[in-house]
């Protein structure tokens, strides 16, 4: 398989990008915000980033937040990579109104999560997901994280949705590589593994990337990864995976944001603290992560 069998629609390797702070936690900084943008596109080499999700610590930003948030991300990079929104809530009208927001700042794309915690039946869900892609003219993501929803999307469902015109790509969250066969045989959906050490697995039957959260750092390595296992070098791609696995792991040794933000003030890239109910990791936690990026070639 060539590179052009399987154009993504958002590129190939995205992270799922921190939202920085002030010191108290009480403003975004937008300075650091257009910075650490900037740094994941041009120093670490992601085609795209996803702002405003859960990685972003979307449930405590407002609305206001939100679209400021991705003017800046828009402003520093969006010439350069592609911008994919975070709009789902549990709350349709809400995803619509987040949706539209952030087409008039000017994104490439609308990630939409499956409602968590209310768990709508079948019907409704799909509804849901209809209502939002409808609400623009952008392509959308959905997010599929059954363990966060609550509810997985069903295969079935994702497969009728393939018709929709703009309903595009999946954020691969489920764990399960026999359902992802099951959709990528009989769709055109373009599947990022919404888990890093869910990249290689993915690839082989069919996705295409992966919204990261290690790729604040290891953008690199999936990279070499996708690169290798496209062009033909199956071999080299498994273990470039075996290299890198540890440091996908390891960013959720705690809450992914936490010791996303933690690791970046060690490498002096003050992004602030997490809002609550996100805390502080164990110093020893984080330490621990910073020197296995370092031993493993992902330096600041």
């Amino acid at each position: 398989m060539t590179d052009d069998d399987m154009q993504p629609v958002f590129g190939r390797v995205l992270t799922a990008m921190v939202t920085p702070f002030t010191a108290d936690g009480s403003e975004v900084d937008y300075a650091q915000v257009a910075r650490l943008a900037a740094h994941l596109v041009d120093d670490l080499g992601n085609d795209g980033l996803v702002v405003n999700g859960t990685t972003g610590e979307s449930p405590t930003t407002t609305d206001l937040e939100k679209q400021r948030v991705l003017d800046a991300v828009v402003t520093a990079v969006g010439d350069r990579a592609s911008v994919v929104a975070g709009v789902g809530t549990f709350s349709t009208r809400h995803s619509i109104e987040l949706a539209r927001q952030a087409a008039d700042v000017g994104v490439d794309g609308l990630l939409v999560v499956t409602p968590y915690y209310s768990r709508p039946p079948a019907d409704a869900l799909e509804d849901h997901f209809v209502a939002v892609a409808d609400a623009t003219d952008l392509p959308v993501m959905l997010y599929d994280i059954p363990h966060r929803a609550g509810i997985a999307i069903p295969e079935d469902m994702l497969i009728r949705l393939d018709a929709h015109p703009r309903i595009r790509a999946v954020k691969d969250a489920k764990g399960s590589i026999v359902s992802s066969s099951i959709v990528l045989a009989r769709t055109n959906l373009a599947y990022y593994a919404g888990d890093d050490a869910f990249l290689l697995p993915l690839l082989s039957v069919g996705g295409v990337g992966v919204v990261g959260t290690s790729s604040h750092f290891t953008a690199a390595a999936a990279r070499r990864i996708i690169d290798l296992y496209l062009a033909g070098r199956v071999e080299e791609a498994v273990e470039a995976n075996r290299e890198a696995l540890p440091a996908f792991q390891g960013i959720f040794a705690t809450q992914g944001c936490m010791m996303v933000k933690a690791v970046l003030a060690e490498r002096g890239f003050d992004a602030g603290p997490c809002r609550a109910p996100m805390g502080v990791p164990d110093p020893e936690v984080v330490t621990r992560y910073a020197t296995l990026l370092e031993n493993l070639g992902f330096h600041a």
